[in-house]
């Protein structure tokens, strides 16, 4: 696929997928979600260890783009369900930890995209925002999944209701997100946690996030029978023996992510 609306770029194992609609501060449209869904389904193809979605200009994404007449036909359902849904399961169900690199306002189902990776950093002059009632709508986009996870039931209703800005200290004291950045310092910071992703156990890292994940529909006795489930698996794993090889020698070990 050509990509018009976002850029793609794979360099020393990290995938970076920039949202590229500046002057539109990178409002959704149909061939950005397909876009956005193709480039994460390949990156691991392409030798990717971690994807970092970022926003290009001043805005990470504001949301759905109000003036894009592809969406449903303004059959909402629809445009969720063809559209919305396979670009967030597929950003979820990535085999490689994703990170959302929130360099500016994330509004609306931009917020919700962000939510969808595995850890968010975000820079201290963004903010996130469910500008959905503000339109006579409810937060979509998996924003009534990930937020009451994130933030706390109590939060989470509130952010919805009220619709307010909340900005990244708030999101990070919140627990909405990894960590909030000083804007001087916010790519390094991204940079630098991509890289030890790209250079960690994949393997372990994919298990990792299919534990935590699967917790919330199990009871103790069922996720620890999971937990050794998982555990047996990574343990059959190269980078297991390296890094307990490692280990005994002193030494950092060398991952490479099987």
């Amino acid at each position: 696929m050509v990509y018009k609306t976002i850029a793609y770029d794979v360099t020393d194992d990290i995938c970076v997928i920039t949202l590229n609609r500046p002057d539109k501060m990178n409002a959704l449209t149909t061939a950005m979600r397909s876009e956005i869904s193709d480039a994460v389904s390949h990156a691991e193809k392409d030798g990717a260890r971690v994807i970092v979605l970022t926003g290009s200009g001043g805005a990470f994404c504001s949301g759905q783009d109000l003036g894009d007449a592809n969406i449903g036909g303004l059959d909402l359902e629809r445009g969720l369900r063809d559209e919305y849904n396979p670009m967030l399961k597929t950003i979820y169900d990535s085999p490689v930890p994703v990170i959302a690199a929130v360099n500016g306002p994330a509004a609306g189902a931009g917020a919700n995209l962000a939510l969808a990776a595995d850890v968010v950093i975000a820079a201290e002059s963004a903010y996130f925002m469910q500008a959905f009632t503000r339109i006579g709508l409810i937060p979509d986009a998996g924003g009534t999944y990930w937020l009451p996870r994130t933030m706390g039931a109590a939060k989470a209703m509130g952010a919805a209701l009220f619709a307010e800005k909340i900005t990244a200290k708030q999101a990070d004291e919140w627990g909405m997100i990894w960590e909030a950045v000083p804007d001087e310092d916010f790519e390094a910071r991204w940079r630098s946690r991509a890289e030890y992703l790209a250079k960690g156990p994949t393997r372990a890292f994919q298990l990792t996030k299919r534990a935590i994940r699967g917790s919330w529909d199990e009871t103790i006795d069922g996720q620890l029978t999971a937990e050794a489930k998982l555990q047996g698996k990574a343990g059959k794993s190269r980078d297991f023996m390296e890094g307990v090889v490692a280990f005994l020698e002193k030494r950092k070990a060398h991952f490479e992510g099987r």
